[in-house]
């Protein structure tokens, strides 16, 4: 594999080990910290996918953008996953900045099932992709 392909498979696992943190973090019943685990596996998978195009930003919104821009909007990754990505961008940041932010568990729960959803798809979509590397 080249040293590119390395750190795709690298970033793909750590999004898979990142949501393992985030079910760990919400059996302790830590929100916030659970919330914040969950966005950063779909951020770690979306910058798997933008390096099979060789796309990067130092910003995760910019991140964010190049998902849109490059794999949502021309329909490679669902709608779904979009607004998922977005919800949780915004979600994190309430997570980490907002004081006294309260989530619900059962919707903790439910987003880390998302999550997975979007680690599959975007897994699928990266094989994709990584056949023209």
């Amino acid at each position: 594999m080249s040293p590119l392909e390395d750190l795709i498979q690298y970033r793909k696992a750590r999004a898979k080990e990142t949501l393992e943190d985030a079910k760990c973090l919400l059996a302790g019943g830590g929100l916030n910290s659970t919330v914040n685990r969950i966005y950063y596996a779909i951020f770690y998978e979306a910058t798997a996918l933008l390096m099979t195009h060789n796309l990067s930003s130092a910003k995760h919104s910019g991140i964010r953008a190049l998902f849109h821009k490059d794999f949502v909007k021309p329909g490679k990754a669902s709608k779904e996953s979009g607004k998922f990505y977005s919800r949780m961008f915004d979600f994190r940041q309430k997570a980490d900045y907002i004081d006294c932010f309260k989530f619900e568990k059962d919707d903790v729960k439910n987003w880390i099932e998302s999550a997975e959803n979007f680690i599959n798809e975007i897994d699928e979509l990266i094989d994709r992709e990584m056949s023209y590397l």
